[in-house]
């Protein structure tokens, strides 16, 4: 069974991540690049650490050259960025990067990019899925992959170079060359070291590393930098007195930050940190696009900028789509993925790293500090969030409750409308939201608060809870 989610197909290694479903997905991918016109561009393939990842991308590139169809094979652990980055750079129409992401160490998964470096559209997936539901399993060919090297069919690239120069070429150097900055870095066993540690040890900042040895059980922890992950990382930043310390996810496009005093900074607010930064100090101007569950203090700094601030579904392909649509400076999520208008057109934790560097040495104050004169002059907001895996059983039960007899809590507040734009999200009259959603990734319901003080985002957040049981 292949289904893609908001992050591409993503299933449990030995059940559903399978040789025989990749080399159906890498069919159903030849008729829709035959169909467009399409079989003369290469495809670009990459693969993170993931357990079978190198493996599996070489499964998918042998049906590729049996059908005729050349490959661009990135053969080392690679961030997703630097996929989305070379599909954009040939100006190919697709690519694949094997990764799960920030997924739990027994997944593996597929993404799929389209033209300009992008997540595919949903249209993209789901003729992919319709594709994969015509197919014999005894149509699939593959040829070995020596041969597929030696009849030139499969190319071996490195394009990392020219990624990290690309991103060398916009963030400001000197700036950050004069601050001598003391940054630990935490992959967290994922692909982030050389990328990052190439340009923040180019802009002269001292950088340890830890966590990057490769370890596909991701040192037994959840591959996601949240403020439960990154413990280790906080106390190490306090202990040996750094100025920051960033975290990327397995596959390197979210971001975590601690400051130094060890503090867990909040994705929303480092969304809101350089949306402010990018807008009053580099003078780049334009919206912001934020998905549903991303907190509304960015819409609150666009109204002051005289801009706009765009909600769209979970899924960075509708970030991508809304800020292509209306030229938007950033688009990001409260999950720590975010891109910057001229960048590639999907979510990069190594660019946001390098950001985050020049924001903190051109304004030269601590991250801290920042955060207080930005919530003294936007507004502060709190939020809460709460995880509960589901069983199918209980999922679809709560679907029927949310979806189809659209039943909601009895709040102690007046509720001003209800969005299912993607999931169920209340908006309240006096301000702040909620809103209870299922995973496109995993088996898991996820419900955000934010309210104006963070016993409010509790509140509104445990009386969802009880409305459902959890």
């Amino acid at each position: 069974m292949i289904k893609f989610g908001t992050g591409g197909f993503r299933a449990v290694i030995g059940e559903d991540f399978t040789r025989e479903n990749l080399e159906l997905l890498s069919l159903a991918l030849v008729r829709i690049i035959r169909k467009n016109g399409k079989e003369n561009e290469p495809v670009i393939v990459g693969y993170d650490r993931r357990f079978l990842s190198d493996i599996a991308a070489k499964w998918m590139v042998c049906v590729f050259a049996a059908e005729g169809i050349k490959t661009h094979l990135i053969d080392y652990d690679a961030p997703t960025p630097l996929i989305m980055f070379e599909v954009m750079k040939e100006k190919v129409s697709y690519g694949l990067m094997i990764t799960a992401s920030h997924n739990p160490a027994e997944y593996n998964g597929v993404k799929v990019f389209t033209s300009g470096g992008r997540d595919a559209a949903e249209e993209v997936t789901d003729e992919i899925e319709a594709q994969i539901a015509g197919i014999q399993k005894t149509e699939i060919r593959s040829m070995e992959y020596a041969k597929a090297l030696d009849f030139g069919f499969v190319r071996i690239i490195n394009p990392q170079n020219e990624y990290i120069d690309s991103i060398l070429g916009v963030i400001d150097i000197e700036a950050i060359k004069k601050r001598h900055l003391n940054v630990l870095l935490d992959p967290m066993f994922g692909v982030s070291k050389t990328t990052l540690q190439t340009i923040l040890l180019t802009c002269r900042c001292n950088v340890e590393v830890i966590h990057d040895r490769h370890d596909t059980l991701f040192g037994g922890r959840l591959p996601a930098p949240n403020s439960s992950t990154l413990t280790h990382l906080s106390q190490l930043v306090v202990q040996g007195k750094y100025d920051l310390g960033i975290a990327t996810d397995g596959d390197a496009d979210r971001i975590g930050l601690i400051d130094a005093n060890g503090a867990f900074i909040h994705p929303n607010d480092i969304l809101v940190l350089l949306y402010y930064y990018l807008h009053e100090f580099k003078g780049w101007k334009g919206a912001a696009v934020r998905n549903v569950a991303t907190t509304h203090c960015l819409d609150a700094m666009a109204a002051r900028f005289g801009e706009a601030c765009c909600e769209v579904p979970v899924g960075f392909k509708y970030i991508s789509s809304k800020m292509e649509e209306t030229d938007a400076l950033i688009g990001g999520e409260s999950s720590g993925g975010l891109t910057v208008r001229g960048h590639i057109r999907g979510k990069d934790g190594v660019y946001a790293g390098a950001l985050l560097v020049e924001m903190l040495s051109v304004i030269g104050k601590p991250l801290s500090e920042m955060l207080r004169d930005i919530h003294r002059t936007y507004g502060s907001c709190f939020m809460n969030e709460f995880d509960c895996r589901m069983t199918a059983r209980r999922k679809e039960e709560l679907k029927h409750l949310l979806f189809e007899e659209k039943r909601v809590p009895e709040f102690d507040r007046e509720v001003e409308r209800i969005s299912y734009l993607d999931g169920c999200k209340v908006y309240f009259k006096n301000g702040g939201w909620v809103i209870c959603r299922f995973s496109g990734t995993e088996p898991v319901l996820r419900i955000f608060c934010e309210m104006a003080c963070e016993e409010e985002a509790v509140k509104v957040s445990m009386t969802f809870r009880k409305f459902l049981n959890l």
